[in-house]
């Protein structure tokens, strides 16, 4: 049998290439309607482009069929159709492919080279949780979901700032936000002279206000560095503050004495190349201006400050039927409240009030806030509804619907060892004695194809930075793991509504049941560890 993890973005890949010189034509199918009779297809508009009349060389199609080559999927046929060139998998030999190793599709491609070293830093917390507005909390929750996401996949990552506020670590705690911790501040004698050479003298000549040093022209290097790109027209000078320097101070920390606990070799080049160190600024549009006058003072105060800083700016939050001074511990107390609500209405109040059942709500509390924040891209304007009826536990959209069946995995996983102590079920067999051609149910492919199979490539995805591009801004995908989850669970959920799992226990029958738990194992741990880049805990009862 072939070994290695087959991948989708290796299968396209190989069958661009199959088909000649020129733009990629094919995609994967995701629509259960579709697969029910292709799982690739390259559209009849495209082939026509390619080939004059649409008509595909036979040797082409030969060539598409017998497509082999490292994490390219077993091809079944490939054969022209009124939509174009359709090609399908064979599916009992990718089942077994991929639940032969499921472990390998639960953890992101490896990257050809170690990862970059990336700062990640998110101005919002140096404020106190009280006065932290939403906007700020969204940007909060991307930079922690980037951290984990870059994190998979290889790359180094530091946070700054260290958060300074008594109250800020228990709240982060509160969201299952990862963030250091620190009491003191970092030391600016160094560049507190560096500020003082270059500030303008006071027009009035008289006193500063306290913690003011005075202010610096910031145009003149844009205009040297050539980072104009992007920055506000009407930045111009900049009030240089003992604040502004200690935040300075804490960056230039982090980008000159990485910690050693990160991939091999990064840590002793560190110090010696500090512009091999990506500054990502995660702020919200508020923030924005003052974080532009940021940069510009580092580099004109550093001749070693990074020349790759690139911003992330979250867009606005709009809360319908909220004050718009709303909080984000107000925001986190309201849907909390509203989560309790939902499970006293469905499972019954007593159920709601029992302590056991404390640390699930507050799980469901956090699912429900990170799937709002982060399933819309974070440069959009975000609409939330805060309305009593804006959290169910039937809505399939939600992070509750996810963690609901995330613990119905558990709860069918438990069942069968259950029934297996009582000598109802066999233990479960090796891996290599199942049989998959056994799972020729529309959902059992559906959940692998568009669940399983794809994991990693999702994973890679959602730790890409575009910081090669010019400009100041960049963009990430953080929206993609939401999105994919919710997807995932309302494939499981169609699929666990209709067929029934744990069969009668009689021996011939008990092939298909350890290939449907074999497959629904796997659903399992991209589940997991779907929700790990989140920051969200597995749920194991509801």
């Amino acid at each position: 049998m072939a070994t290695g993890r087959l991948g989708v973005g290796e299968t396209l890949g190989a069958l661009n290439t199959a088909l000649g010189p020129g733009d990629p034509v094919w995609f994967k199918e995701t629509r259960a309607r579709h697969l029910r009779a292709r799982d690739f297809l390259a559209p009849r508009p495209a082939l026509q482009a390619r080939f004059g009349d649409g008509q595909v060389p036979e040797r082409v199609v030969r060539a598409v069929a017998g497509l082999q080559g490292p994490g390219v999927a077993p091809v079944l046929r490939c054969a022209p159709t009124p939509a174009g060139l359709a090609l399908q998998l064979q599916r009992p030999a990718v089942f077994e492919r991929v639940l032969g190793a499921v472990a390998a599709y639960a953890a992101p491609a490896a990257p050809a080279a170690p990862g970059p070293r990336v700062v990640l830093h998110c101005p919002a917390l140096r404020s106190a949780p009280g006065v932290l507005r939403l906007s700020q909390l969204r940007a909060v929750l991307v930079a922690d979901h980037l951290a984990r996401a870059l994190r998979a996949h290889g790359a180094s990552v530091r946070l700054v700032p260290a958060v300074r506020d008594p109250h800020m670590p228990t709240f982060l705690q509160q969201l299952c936000v990862d963030w250091p911790a620190a009491s003191q501040r970092a030391d600016t004698e160094a560049l507190r002279s560096l500020a003082l050479a270059e500030l303008s003298p006071a027009r009035d000549g008289g006193a500063l206000t306290p913690g003011v040093l005075g202010t610096v022209c910031l145009k003149e290097v844009m205009q040297e560095r050539g980072h104009a790109a992007g920055y506000d027209p009407n930045l111009d000078k900049c009030l240089v503050t003992e604040d502004l320097l200690s935040v300075l101070a804490e960056l230039q920390e982090a980008v000159r004495h990485w910690p050693g606990d990160g991939p091999a070799g990064l840590a002793a080049a560190a110090e010696a190349d500090a512009d091999g160190c990506m500054v990502v600024h995660v702020v919200s549009c508020e923030e924005e201006f003052q974080q532009q006058k940021l940069d510009l003072l580092w580099w004109k105060l550093d001749v070693q400050a990074p020349l790759t800083q690139k911003h992330l700016v979250c867009g606005p939050v709009k809360a319908a039927g909220a004050p718009g001074t709303l909080t984000a511990p107000e925001y986190y107390d309201l849907r909390h409240a509203q989560v309790c609500k939902a499970s006293a209405l469905k499972h019954g109040r007593e159920l709601a009030r029992d302590p056991a059942w404390t640390e699930v709500f507050s799980v469901l509390s956090v699912a429900t806030i990170k799937f709002e924040m982060l399933s819309t891209a974070p440069q959009s304007q975000l609409l939330l509804a805060l309305a009593d009826g804006s959290v169910s536990t039937k809505g399939t959209k939600s992070g509750t619907f996810v963690m609901y069946n995330c613990a119905r995995l558990a709860t069918l996983f438990d069942g069968y060892e259950h029934s297996m102590e009582q000598g109802l079920y066999p233990t479960f067999p090796p891996v290599s004695s199942l049989d998959f051609s056994l799972l020729q149910d529309e959902g059992e492919w559906l959940l692998l194809f568009n669940g399983v199979l794809p994991f990693p490539d999702l994973l890679s995805q959602t730790a890409a930075l575009a910081c090669a591009a010019p400009g100041l801004h960049t963009t990430a995908r953080t929206e993609m793991m939401c999105k994919f989850l919710v997807q995932l669970s309302m494939d499981f959920s169609s699929y666990y509504n209709r067929v029934h799992i744990l069969g009668e226990p009689r021996p011939h029958l008990f092939g298909q049941m350890f290939a449907r738990l074999q497959l629904l194992r796997a659903v399992r741990e991209v589940l997991h560890a779907g929700l790990a880049t989140l920051g969200l805990p597995p749920l194991n009862h509801i």
